[in-house]
């Protein structure tokens, strides 16, 4: 049986629920998966039982390396087979970006990589799979230089397009089995940076989540609309335009609140900017994956007012939960909401359009509920985590000929 090492910059992390569920889906179909992770996280992202197992079971590679003893089995491990080990640093060497900075960083990838190695060897690892374009798939591609075996990624965006040069993305491509891609669009945008000959190793896997975990009403206040929003205080995310359209309604809606959950670099401003609104706003923290779930259920609207995103497990979340959404027409996010059927798609960073469609589902539950009930549907039929982790299981397990691979027949 194969055995797949999972490799990750942090994991588990509260913001990648999705990789903690996918490699519970792979588990389940028989696939033997462990998990790597660069850092170890802390213990704030570990809010439920199965967070805490994950992180209990991770080998974490840079606090392997600082000891001595292990940095040092690990050289004398890779050199064992010297053509591997300077073939892999040329490698390392190659796919540098600019830079002196930069260059030591690449070499602390590759002296991570022969620890990481090591590690997969030891541990009977057969395939590496990363996700993101990062450090970490650096890591991964190195490590399959140094063992033999082969190493895959999943490609997300949008932040794997912010500096695909330096990241060598075409490069890394090249070089693995397959390329997993969430969308359309973010493969698409990987073919831009593709030589042709290599398009057919790239596929579309999406995130998922499991339907089960969403059915079911929530505890609702009468006379009370909801909104809620979840994933991290970042820039990125728009939170500063949602708090500013809450504000706009506020004489308007009297009746309306805003449920924050998670956290991140951006939460002290958003406090501030949400203070007037007093408690209207209610922020939660990180929570659990049972405990966002009940949120969602309990929510009437969910609103993403995003810069730029992927395709968000959040809305995935949100639809599962029979909750319309309201989203910024970016990226892959029109390939999982449909304008009118499952929710609103604004255009992103306008504020009127943003306010505009919060006041105009706040008024209307019976197109709330239908936008829900259709959103729910399209989650079951595309955007179920075992099935997606079927197809991936099928791309583990050999060349697979379709964009969307067939899912494998252990489902």
């Amino acid at each position: 049986m194969s055995r797949i090492a999972y490799v990750a910059g942090q994991y588990p992390l509260v913001s990648l629920t999705f990789i903690q569920r996918e490699i519970a889906a792979l588990r389940d179909l028989g696939l033997d998966v462990i998990t790597c992770s660069m850092r170890r996280t802390s213990p704030d992202q570990h809010p439920g039982e199965a967070e805490k197992a994950e992180a209990a079971a991770t080998f974490h590679v840079i606090e392997a390396m600082k000891r001595p003893a292990t940095f040092f089995a690990a050289q004398g491990s890779a050199l064992r087979h010297p053509g591997r080990y300077f073939s892999a640093l040329r490698l390392a060497w190659a796919t540098r970006a600019p830079g002196m900075k930069a260059a030591l960083y690449q070499l602390a990838y590759f002296f991570e990589a022969t620890v990481l190695a090591r590690h997969a060897l030891r541990e009977g690892v057969t395939h590496f799979h990363a996700h993101f374009t990062t450090g970490a798939a650096t890591v991964a591609m190195l490590a399959s230089d140094l063992t033999g075996r082969p190493y895959s990624f999943t490609l997300h965006g949008p932040a794997d397009f912010l500096e695909p040069y330096r990241w060598k993305i075409g490069e890394k491509a090249a070089r693995a089995r397959f390329v997993a891609t969430i969308s359309h669009y973010a493969r698409s945008q990987l073919m831009f940076h593709t030589d042709p000959k290599h398009w057919d190793r790239l596929h579309i896997v999406h995130c998922g989540v499991p339907p089960e975990r969403y059915a079911g009403e929530g505890a609702r206040a009468d006379g009370e609309t909801r909104l809620v929003f979840v994933g991290r205080f970042a820039p990125v995310k728009g939170l500063r335009l949602l708090i500013e359209a809450m504000s706009r309604l506020a004489d308007d809606l009297p009746d309306l609140t805003l449920t924050l959950v998670g956290d991140g670099e951006d939460r002290a401003v958003i406090e501030a900017a949400a203070k007037p609104l007093g408690d209207r706003v209610r922020f939660t923290g990180y929570l659990s994956q049972d405990a966002v779930a009940k949120e969602l259920k309990s929510a009437d609207i969910a609103v993403l007012p995003s810069f730029a995103e992927g395709v968000p497990v959040f809305l995935m979340e949100a639809l599962a939960s029979g909750t319309p959404v309201i989203a910024t027409q970016v990226a892959g996010v029109g390939e999982l909401v449909e304008d009118g059927k499952s929710g609103r798609l604004v255009p992103p960073g306008d504020i009127d359009s943003l306010t505009d469609a919060i006041r105009t589902l706040a008024a209307d539950p019976a197109a709330r509920r239908a936008m829900g009930a259709t959103g729910r549907a399209r989650v079951v039929d595309d955007f179920d985590i075992r099935i997606e982790a079927a197809r991936l299981a099928t791309l583990f397990e050999g060349a697979a000929p379709d964009i969307r691979p067939v899912p494998h027949s252990a489902l």
